[in-house]
């Protein structure tokens, strides 16, 4: 066996994408980033097509990446080919789509393990960093904690998407950045300010695990962060584009991934900037018949391209999208001119007249190009061995209270969407009885959300953009939690008007709602409970 001495020691990214997954290894001591290449499962060095193919046999076989890819194109069996699956890891339970031959986080954990095994034998992995949508980071992160719970690193850490794109594109700390990822499913635009400068700690990535350590839930690390000011998204991406492609040439075909990856192919070629309006690009597909094979031809040119894009709604999406990020970003005194550059990464990020879009809205000189499939990967080493972000909510949460004047119960907001956490300190209330002689005080809680936000659904298996001309008539609506409201015992019995209980709620690094309650009477610390998670 060879000794670890003769071990290459080092990190190791991985950013698990929709379409493509990165992976990156950087030695100690070693300022160089290498992509790292694979037998059989690479497109290319760095790059795996995120595909599993599974058999249809009684005890199945797997076969992932590139060769998965091939697999697929040479038996033509669409039922096994599972792709797509990041999109919903860490997505809500009720728009998970049906019909997926591996449910999205198993899916997930076979093919990040797969990597795992993979890997060279005179590589020694001491770190291992990996990234996390900013949209679901709180879910995600639980999901690949328990991925990596068993297996052998001293040390874990985790970084946000569009963190680690900022700090991919070269920019220092205290740099205030919009990141713009065009991935392969969805859209995503993040305000960010990177921690540092002036003198301040530069960020690091937020540790999972220390020195063969479990940290998840008990990591008392200095919270040093990139401080997510705005964030909206969007579950549209490249993968999409290319559905609308196929849609658009040839309605009778099904949504297979052998076509969609020859309407991947053609977008890739109409996204050269050299590439002139006049020109049809064209992929030859075989579409099989009855009774016969048929030779067709997938064509476009870059206008009619371009035209199907805003057909679609995209553009308008767009504007709607970046409207949503820098309101937010006004709202905490951030405007556009303040940013010191717009960060474009994921594949669609090539696309001429995306880049032609941003240009006209957020000006050519702030928008920064980094490599689009490599920015997220190398900003994520960069951050090794890891910073905590102190995420927003996406909506806000209230406690259910009598109002005496209206007899009626009304709702008392705790904390607003926009607002960061974890909390830094605890919001205080003090809570009096309502009735004499009262016995037990209850705390029900509520989500506060805003309608109006954009909505993509599917008709025929096909995406589409919903609820855009209602973005301006934003209202806000409370929904109670479901579960079992949290009963306090009073004793003695509470004295109508008294001064009764002090409540101390925060919002931990999992986004659940932690209450503390005090006895003002007696002094004395009553309980300090979980509340619920803030979805």
């Amino acid at each position: 066996m060879e000794s670890n001495n003769k071990k290459t020691r080092g990190t190791l990214a991985i950013d698990l994408g929709s379409t493509t997954t990165v992976v990156a290894f950087q030695a100690e001591n070693n300022s160089s980033i290498n992509m790292l290449a694979f037998d059989h499962i690479t497109r290319a060095p760095g790059e795996i097509p995120s595909l599993i193919w599974k058999s249809e046999t009684e005890k199945p076989h797997y076969l992932f990446g590139q060769e998965a890819k091939h697999s697929h194109q040479l038996q033509s069996i669409s039922g096994n080919l599972i792709s797509d699956f990041k999109r919903w890891i860490g997505a809500p339970n009720n728009i998970i789509p049906k019909g997926f031959a591996l449910p999205p986080k198993e899916a997930g954990e076979l093919f990040i393990k797969e990597i795992w095994k993979k890997l060279p034998n005179e590589l020694e992995i001491k770190k291992l960093v990996l990234s996390a949508p900013v949209e679901t980071y709180k879910e995600y992160r639980k999901w690949l904690h328990s991925v990596f719970t068993n297996l052998h690193v001293q040390e874990i850490a985790l970084v946000d998407e569009p963190t680690a794109a900022a700090i991919g594109a070269g920019q220092p700390g205290g740099s205030k950045i919009l990141v713009i990822d065009i991935g392969g499913s969805t859209i995503d635009m993040s305000m960010v300010i990177i921690e540092g400068g002036e003198g301040q700690a530069e960020p690091i990535a937020q540790l999972i695990r220390f020195n063969g350590q479990d940290l998840e839930g008990t990591s008392k690390q200095i919270k040093r962060g990139a401080k997510v000011l705005a964030k909206a998204g969007l579950r549209i991406g490249g993968r999409d584009f290319d559905r609308w492609i196929l849609d658009h040439k040839f309605k009778d075909l099904e949504q297979t991934d052998y076509y969609l990856d020859a309407a991947e192919k053609l977008k890739c070629k109409l996204s050269n900037s050299e590439l002139s309006d006049s020109q049809k690009l064209t992929e030859d597909i075989i579409v099989n018949l009855p009774h016969k094979e048929e030779l067709r031809k997938l064509s476009l040119s870059k206008p009619e391209f371009e035209h199907l894009l805003e057909k679609k709604g995209l553009f308008k999406s767009l504007t709607i999208l970046l409207e949503q990020t820098l309101a937010q970003g006004r709202a905490k005194g951030y405007e556009l001119e303040d940013l010191s550059g717009v960060v474009l990464v994921g594949g669609g990020s090539r696309i001429p007249v995306l880049q032609k879009w941003l240009k006209k809205n957020v000006g050519e000189q702030k928008l920064l190009t980094p490599p689009p499939i490599e920015a997220v990967v190398k900003g994520a080493l960069k951050l090794t061995p890891g910073v905590i972000i102190r995420d927003i909510l996406n909506k806000g949460v209230a406690l259910r209270f009598w109002d005496q004047k209206s007899n009626q119960h009304l709702w008392h907001t705790l904390f607003l969407a926009g607002q960061p956490w974890p909390t830094l300190k605890p919001l205080e209330l003090i809570i009096c009885c309502s009735k004499s002689n009262q016995l037990e005080i209850e705390l029900k809680i509520a989500d506060i959300e805003k309608n109006g936000i954009q909505e993509v659904i599917y008709e025929n298996g096909i995406p589409t953009i919903q609820n855009l001309d209602n973005s301006n008539s934003i209202k806000q609506q409370t929904n109670p939690w479901q579960k079992k409201s949290l009963i306090i015992q009073l004793n003695p019995p509470g004295i109508m008007g008294e001064d009764c209980l002090k409540l101390r709620f925060t919002i931990d690094e999992l986004c659940q709602l932690n209450v503390q309650a005090i006895d003002l009477r007696t002094k004395s610390k009553l309980f300090k409970k979980i509340l619920g998670v803030i979805n």
